[in-house]
């Protein structure tokens, strides 16, 4: 809050963020689920064909986000969010109109991307961290509830379209829905705090010329542009770190609903699993903000990763035996462990490499995480095709978290210093 008591403008960002996240990540992940089964037994696909648009949407988003990082440094996310809420709301109402795979592909796969990732997680988190430095994990959590939101509403809502209006009406009904969320919240955006004569946090200027800004100011004098960030071991390490934590989460929200369906469950049980894993993700995200702010992120973040990895475990095991309350016990525990990935990605990209060129930091990470979880969801998808079933892809997954855990546990707290 300003001396002047008015509200810091960088708390409506927040909520601009919010509202971008749940569109734009819920739109591209948590709505699939229950298309599944209708689209491949209409078309005759298999689920590794079905599946093989949001794998290719993985890569996608993060070669698009290459090219807008370093623009949305420069001229700030609202021009980028106006295109993408343009692109989505067309493309998702296109897909009520899908006739073959090769079209479901490219409109799910590129163009539906596209616009999500004009929207979503990498435009609006590099905003906020430049409007919050001393509050940046609460700011980052508070908006990123905004994803786990969607994960409890969209699956059971998509899913009850679907089956009383039909998939095609579906499609549409959420294009719609689209375009009405993202135009109010795009044009509350702003690109920095010092555009507009404010600061980090909401700080005065008495305040930053005191102790309570050398944070603020060391974080921007010692920002690591792309070339210098590139050139640390570090860069690499939480690539791979959070490439290997993400996967469970890009297969999980899309063959969720399939693999309890399988088992036996009813289709609106198996989509509310998603979002009873939403629910503790949802709650958790501002305590995981609050201990961010306090404590070390990076410790978090494995604690975060190996609560995900056994989650994994417990869910396969009791899906097998049938055990009901040990199976939700394990979906509310993952969604725990989901709730950190967010708020604690951002703020340890932002603390090791610096504010001032964050957008292109990490654009530039965005491809090498992307490429490794764009194949777990097709790769679980073939596994499938051919055991017909999901355990042992989903065991893989568990281990790719509980290693994710123990790489962030060794890395460094310490700032990385660039090779020149």
């Amino acid at each position: 809050m300003r001396s002047d008591k008015k509200i810091f403008y960088g708390y409506w960002i927040i909520l601009a963020a919010f509202v971008t996240q749940f569109t734009a990540i819920g739109l591209q992940n948590y709505v699939i689920g229950p298309f599944t089964i209708p689209m491949t037994d209409e078309f005759g696909w298999t689920r590794a064909e079905f599946t093989s648009a949001r794998s290719i949407g993985q890569m996608v988003a993060a070669f698009t986000g290459f090219f807008i990082g370093a623009g949305v440094d420069r001229y700030g996310g609202r021009p980028f969010i106006l295109i993408g809420m343009v692109i989505l709301s067309i493309s998702v109402y296109s897909l009520g109109s899908v006739q073959t795979l090769a079209h479901w592909v490219v409109v799910n796969g590129f163009i539906v991307t596209v616009g999500a990732a004009l929207i979503g997680n990498l435009v609006v988190n590099v905003t906020l961290g430049k409007w919050f430095v001393d509050q940046r994990g609460r700011a980052v959590a508070l908006a990123a509830m905004g994803v786990s939101l969607s994960g409890v509403l969209l699956p059971p809502v998509t899913t009850w379209l679907v089956d009383v209006f039909g998939w095609r009406t579906a499609w549409h009904v959420l294009g719609i829905g689209a375009a009405i969320l993202i135009t109010p919240a795009a044009l509350v955006i702003r690109r920095t705090p010092e555009d507009y004569n404010m600061n980090p946090d909401g700080h005065t200027a008495e305040q930053m010329a005191s102790e309570m800004g050398d944070k603020a100011r060391l974080d921007y004098a010692s920002s690591m542009t792309r070339r210098q960030a590139m050139r640390t071991g570090r860069f690499y390490a939480l690539v791979l770190a959070f490439g290997l934590f993400q996967i469970s989460i890009t297969v999980m929200l899309l063959q969720t609903v399939p693999f309890m369906t399988d088992a036996g469950y009813s289709r609106i049980v198996a989509a509310s699993m998603i979002s009873l894993t939403s629910i503790p993700a949802f709650i958790s995200k501002p305590f995981w903000g609050m201990l961010i702010d306090r404590y070390s992120a990076r410790p978090l973040a494995a604690i975060g990763a190996g609560i995900t990895g056994f989650s994994l475990i417990i869910i396969v095991l009791a899906v097998q035996v049938q055990n009901n309350m040990l199976v939700y016990g394990a979906f509310l525990l993952m969604g725990l462990g989901w709730g950190g990935l967010i708020p604690l990605q951002e703020v340890i990209w932002a603390t090791y490499f610096g504010r001032r060129y964050l957008g292109s930091v990490r654009a530039t990470a965005m491809p090498f995480t992307f490429a490794m979880t764009a194949m777990g969801p097709v790769l679980a998808a073939a596994h499938y095709d051919h055991f017909g079933n999901y355990d042992n892809a989903f065991l893989l997954m568990a281990i790719c978290n509980l290693g994710a855990a123990a790489m962030l546990m060794f890395i460094s707290d310490s700032r990385p210093v660039p090779r020149y």
